[in-house]
């Protein structure tokens, strides 16, 4: 992968993130993983800025060092997680569709809980 790819999934995977913080059901922390990775590899100012960050860092370094999720982190995951399904069950409806969001978001719960919180 060129330099000038990286640096364009960088910017693009971070928009998504971006756009994630405001639009439920879109997830940002995953977004925010790949922007981190395709800058390493194809834009050191955005690495740079990313990891230098006042909040966007610390997640960085507690996830890249220990795998670690802080509880502020999962508490808000978990609430807009519950709000993201509840709007989508008054706008969408579909029990099969509900169904499969809410076994899809438990799994997700389920993975961020038995992340360990950083030192």
């Amino acid at each position: 992968m060129t330099r000038f790819a990286a640096s364009v999934l960088a910017y693009f995977f971070l928009a998504l993130a971006i756009i994630g913080v405001v639009l439920p059901g879109l997830p940002t922390v995953p977004f925010l993983l790949l922007t981190a990775w395709f800058a390493a590899k194809g834009s050191d100012r955005l690495h740079r800025w990313l990891y230098a960050h006042p909040h966007l860092g610390k997640l960085l370094i507690d996830w890249e060092q220990q795998g670690a999720i802080t509880r502020s982190s999962k508490v808000m995951a978990f609430l807009l997680l519950l709000l993201s399904w509840t709007i989508m069950y008054y706008r969408v409806g579909g029990i099969w569709l509900m169904s499969g969001l809410a076994i899809l978001f438990i799994i997700i719960m389920a993975f961020l809980i038995s992340r360990p919180e950083p030192d």
